[in-house]
């Protein structure tokens, strides 16, 4: 049998989407070479099983486990369909999992989960002592009968040991009973019922709940041996938890392959992964535990974290103008501390006010401080006499004032500080942060310690830039277009007035806008997506078309709405038009098949709003990768990101050979006319431009109308334009 024929067992469906077999055999042959590959595929056309087909067929020929990964919920509940079509077809072991405290069913931190685990543990083993003492005791007391004396002394040291482990078992109140029946019951039952199917994380919590168990706690003890793994990202890119759970595994590094869904997510979640921070409130805790403290390293632990904490307080005073304090909200916005010819404000704040014997000397100190307090906390847990496990702050504080003296620039990090208002309180507090601007510096690791990876997106080209951003070496790379039939789509570039920041209040640019979004409403049969560079203006051109009778319902999202509750009642409707920012959570992982969603629109060129963080990420890159681009700063962290989420948006239409639909980016400078350096058609890959047709707003209502009378798609008579 080829090795083709060989991994296409795993395959569950009867034939493969166009390009899919192709795919499979180069990632195939990829894997078996031990190489990365960067894998990009457009919406609907089966990327997941390209990659997750070939990674099990290794998996199980060299005993490997394959981890799939992704940051979009949706997602997650798809590879848990695809792995139970695998599983129906060909047997595999997989688990899903997911972080412990949506798991736990006694509510308490992952810090006191440690505890408890480990008190429980002890209680277990003390109780399994005990009957071993209980079964030697009985067998000194018929000794006594024939015995010289020895066997009483013998007897009283048992007794004395027996006396002992009775205390420490009284004394263990701080357990788990859920973890108890785990250690002491028979959880035989619940992995053959685990690995009958795939099982979900919700599935696991009902399962062992109902019978007493902590499933999280089995699941990972079911984890070894497994071919499967599905999990967030943060399984992977922390990489603390992804060293804890390679051990759950019980696989080396090199015996793991990960597959990256919605790979151009990672660059984004790296940073975030690596950034540290460190807010007001947790220094002013630090601070007060310091003062309960009679060690004498309290005295220069107190000297660096009160010097930081006023130095905070004093540098965001200084930022916040007249009236600006009153406005912050409940959410972080940060101030600007960044220096081009020096360090930064809250660095040379700190100098200032600092007095002791040298920073990083007491620095150490109050680490040093820390882990004892930490050690004493969590005794104080386990022996009962505490009943929550503290939080040890000073730790906590020490070590980012640490971190932030060695930080800088060459490290890739940037300080920040933000403030925001508490809910509580009303008052406004600060929190210093270190930004880390190269995601590199986490993903590199990563992915030169595993096996191979796979990272898959409809949108990772340009390859080159992937590549040098995440930090992956020559991998190999397949990019697959939409190959479903041409005639049933349309992208039309319409050439709307470009609307930069400073021409979007621009009445006659609304009114173009505005006019053209209708026509694209009402010509469209079926329900429409629009997206727009933020929610605010979402909510602009909503009011515009609101008084329109003939668009049909008009929603409009925005920030901290149920996104779920709007896109059911999108797909609902039968003429329904949807308002949303490009940045929010409709724009990629989420499928509107046939009439959920016929017309999308992309409106403007969605670019991230500039910040200082913005800034210091195109610094970095501009010194990264000077060599590689004149703009690089530019390129690479601004319009590469911006053309990604737009083409994301495009594809949340036509998602099968059958479908059809419009899609349309409104903004002359997706046109081919001449618009300079503010042009972004050379952006999109050569096979997406090709498709682009340009045409004047006026007339998309007639190119509308003609494509979708061909595909007899309006019910009753179409619209009169």
């Amino acid at each position: 049998m080829s090795t083709t024929d060989d991994h296409l067992r795993f395959f569950p469906y009867e034939e493969p989407y166009p390009n899919q077999r192709e795919a499979m055999d180069r990632v195939d042959n990829a894997l078996a070479r031990g190489q990365d590959v960067l894998f990009e595929g457009a919406p609907g056309t089966g990327k997941t099983l390209s990659a997750l087909v070939p990674a099990l067929s290794h998996a199980r020929e060299h005993d490997r486990t394959v981890v799939i990964t992704t940051n979009v919920h949706q997602q997650m509940r798809q590879f848990v369909e695809d792995a139970r079509a695998i599983n129906a077809v060909e047997p595999i072991r997989a688990t899903v999992f997911r972080g412990k405290s949506s798991m736990c069913h006694i509510d308490v931190d992952y810090q006191e989960c440690q505890t408890l685990r480990d008190t429980t543990r002890s209680l277990v083993d003390d109780q399994a002592d005990r009957e071993q003492l209980e079964e030697r005791m009985e067998q000194l007391t018929d000794d006594l009968r024939d015995d010289d004396g020895s066997a009483a002394e013998a007897r009283q040291a048992v007794a004395e040991e027996l006396d002992a482990l009775d205390d420490d078992i009284e004394e263990a109140t701080n357990t788990c009973d859920y973890y108890y029946n785990n250690l002491t019951g028979d959880t035989d039952e619940f992995f053959s019922w685990l690995f009958d199917d795939v099982r979900t994380p919700d599935e696991v919590y009902e399962y062992a709940g109902s019978r007493g168990f902590c499933g999280y706690e089995l699941l990972k003890e079911g984890m070894e041996n497994v071919e499967l793994v599905v999990c967030n990202y943060h399984h992977l890119l922390d990489p603390t938890i992804r060293e804890q759970f390679f051990r759950w595994l019980d696989r080396d590094p090199d015996d793991v392959i990960t597959v990256f869904d919605e790979a151009h997510n990672v660059e984004d979640a790296a940073r975030d992964h690596a950034s540290k921070s460190l807010t007001e409130n947790t220094l002013d805790a630090a601070l007060n535990e310091l003062d309960e403290t009679d060690d004498s390293r309290a005295e220069p632990a107190e000297n660096v974290l009160g010097a930081f904490a006023e130095a905070l307080r004093a540098t965001y005073d200084d930022r916040l103008g007249y009236g600006e304090r009153e406005s912050v909200g409940e959410n972080w916005t940060d101030v600007s501390i960044a220096n081009d010819d020096r360090r930064d404000d809250l660095t040379l704040a700190f100098l200032d006010r600092y007095e002791g014997s040298g920073i990083r000397a007491e620095c150490d100190l109050a680490l040093q401080l820390g882990r004892s307090l930490d050690e004493d906390y969590e005794d104080a847990y386990k022996n009962g006499e505490a009943t929550t496990r503290r939080e040890c702050q000073t730790l906590q504080a020490a070590g980012f004032v640490s971190a932030w003296m060695d930080g800088g620039a060459e490290l890739g990090q940037h300080p920040v500080v933000s403030v925001r208002r508490d809910a509580g309180t009303d008052e406004v507090y600060g929190r210093a942060e270190l930004y880390t601007c190269i995601p590199r510096e986490v993903t590199e690791e990563l992915f030169g310690e595993v096996y191979a990876s796979v990272l898959m997106s409809a949108t990772l080209r340009p390859f080159d830039v992937t590549k040098d951003v995440l930090g992956l070496t020559d991998p190999a790379t397949l990019a697959y277009g939409m190959e479903y039939p041409e005639e049933n789509r349309r992208t039309y570039s319409v050439a709307t007035p470009a609307l930069f920041a400073s021409e979007r209040d621009d009445p006659a640019t609304q009114e173009t806008v505005a006019s053209t979004l209708a026509d694209a409403v009402r010509f469209t049969p079926g329900s429409t997506l629009l997206f727009f560079p933020s929610y605010g203006e979402a909510e602009r051109y909503h009011e515009l078309l609101a008084g329109d009778p003939e668009l049909g319902t008009l929603l409009l999202d925005g920030s901290g709405q149920d996104t779920e509750q709007l896109r059911t009642r999108l797909v609902d409707s039968d003429d329904a038009a949807l308002f949303t920012s490009l940045w929010g959570t409709l724009a990629e992982g989420v499928s509107f098949d046939d009439d959920d969603a016929r017309t999308v629109a992309v409106v403007g060129v969605p670019y991230p709003r500039l910040s200082e963080r913005m800034e210091a990420v195109q610094d970095a890159y501009d010194r990264a990768f000077a060599d590689r681009s004149r703009d690089a700063g530019w390129e690479y962290a601004v319009e590469i990101p911006t053309v990604r989420k737009t083409r994301q948006a495009l594809g949340r239409v036509i998602r099968s050979p059958d479908d059809f639909g419009v899609r349309l980016l409104l903004d002359k400078r997706y046109t081919s006319a001449d618009m300079g350096k503010y042009s972004v058609r050379d952006a999109f890959p050569r096979e997406e431009r090709e498709e682009l047709v340009d045409i004047g707003p006026e007339k998309l209502k007639f190119a509308m109308l003609n494509f979708y009378t061909d595909h007899d798609a309006y019910d009753g008579q179409p619209p009169e334009p």
